[in-house]
Formats: structure tokens, sequence, C-alpha cells
């Protein structure tokens, strides 16, 4: 896959018998994935979508226009994740990143090592990056003070219920999925 797509929505499952998909949006507003005029699966076919009333329904349409058949064809694509080429989405605000940037950094607390983000939680509440091994640590500007995305280092400071040391105080930083 190309390293410039970034995961934009994923397909979810049909909705009635005319090949209709309900699309679960990673952007701010679910309306911008109509807006991008080519979405690209995994496995490099091409899809336009328009949204087609409440909850998430929508009507893919394959390269040549062509939407799902039916409600055969729309399960076939469960699962489906959609991704859009990284120089379409805005440039992230200022302490703002695509989880995409986050995933796969080192993470250091000072000269040691403590593997890799391998994941951005985030359920509302703050995010939180998940390091190898399942280590969370949640994505404060107190545990997290520098984010060096050329070098692909992330330096953490663990909270005291992860590194047994006094509590420190909570920042501002947040991750930001993909903004549209």
């Amino acid at each position: 896959m190309r390293a410039d797509l970034i995961q934009i929505g994923v397909v979810g499952r049909p909705h009635g018998v005319r090949g209709l998909v309900h699309v679960h949006s990673y952007a701010a507003n679910a309306a911008a994935l109509e807006a991008y005029k080519v979405l690209v699966d995994e496995k490099g076919r091409e899809w336009s979508l328009r949204w087609r009333g409440a909850d998430g329904v929508a009507e893919l349409r394959d390269a040549q226009g062509k939407p799902l058949a039916d409600r055969t064809a729309a399960q076939a694509l469960v699962n489906t994740r959609l991704f859009v080429p990284r120089d379409v989405l805005p440039e992230p605000e200022e302490e703002e990143f695509y989880h995409a940037d986050l995933i796969g950094m080192e993470a250091r607390e000072g000269d040691c090592s403590l593997g890799q983000v391998v994941m951005v939680h985030d359920y509302g509440g703050g995010a939180s990056l998940e390091l190898t091994g399942g280590v969370l640590v949640p994505f404060t500007r107190a545990c997290v003070p520098e984010i060096d995305l050329k070098g692909r280092v992330v330096t953490i400071v663990r909270p005291a219920e992860v590194s047994g040391e006094e509590g420190r105080g909570v920042g501002t930083a947040k991750a930001a999925g993909p903004a549209a």
C-alpha cells in the first residue's frame, strides 16, 4: 500500500438490499468524505461516496461510477478501509497530529527505548498512546512533552501510576484523526 495514504473511514454493514452501506468516518466532519473525489481501499481500488441519509448510510461507486449492485456486493466490502492521499487533507493545527503520524514512532524515556507507538486510543476522555507490549501512556503534555515528527521519536515521561514516581501535572496535547 502507498505510504502517503491516510485512513479516512471504514465500510460497515450493508443497509437494505440496494447496495447501500454504513460508513464510519474518521474525519472531523463526515461530509468531507463525499467531497474527496477518490477514496482508495487497501487493494488499490478507487471509490467515490455519496451520503444517503442519516446514520452514516452511503452509496459507494467504483472507479467507473457504478454503484454497488446489491446487498451481496455491499456485504463483500464490510470492514474495507478507505484512504485518501495525505496531500488532500488539511495540515493539522498546532499540537494536533494525525494518528497515522504517531503510529510507528519510537517512544523514548531519557536514553531508554520503550518500544514503538502501536496504536492511538481516543474514547472521548482524552487520547492515549499504546506502546509495544501494551503499555498505555496518556497523550498529554506532561506525559508526552516532545514529539519529533521528522526524527520519528516521541519523548515519554511515564505517570506515577506506571513509573512509581510522584504524580505530575496534566498538559493539553491532543491527537486528531483525519480532519476535514
